[in-house]
């Protein structure tokens, strides 16, 4: 039974304060590790894309083989999937990284859900969106390189 990954992101303001979410759970929905991180100030689609890349790049370093990978983001799994075109480059970027990381698995799905299917993650990334405002008021932060 593979283990399971639930990203989020999002963006206080497009753009603005921004934070990923990541919880992954092993074989038996018991919580092995856990991510709420501030990323600076970005957009709402950039933060999930970096979220389900920190969460895959956490997958591979705990061993994971099999993962099953759950996201709100309608628009990042159609454009992983390559159902949807990817206009923005940034996102082109992104999402290339995101299917070199999806290639490492032995077993990988990827699948829409509803926010409230998501609510963990959610919650982690409204942690690292808090923490984002933190520097709000002496700028914004510096966003982190997107291929980091």
């Amino acid at each position: 039974m593979p283990a399971s990954l639930h990203t989020d992101g999002g963006a206080r303001g497009n753009p603005g304060p921004a934070g990923i979410g990541v919880v992954l759970a092993n074989e038996h929905g018991e919580v092995i590790a856990d991510i709420a991180r501030g990323i600076g100030a970005t957009t709402n689609n950039v933060a999930e894309y970096r979220a389900l890349i920190a969460g895959l790049e956490l997958a591979l370093e705990r061993g994971i083989a099999e993962l099953d990978v759950y996201l709100d983001s309608k628009l990042v799994v159609s454009q992983v999937l390559g159902e949807w075109k990817i206009k923005d480059e940034r996102l082109r970027a992104l999402a290339a990284k995101a299917q070199i990381l999806m290639g490492k698995f032995d077993a990988i799905t990827i699948q829409h859900v509803r926010r409230e299917q998501n609510a963990a993650a959610d919650a982690l990334a409204n942690q690292g969106m808090d923490a984002a405002m933190v520097d709000v008021e002496d700028g914004w932060p510096e966003q982190e390189s997107l291929l980091e």
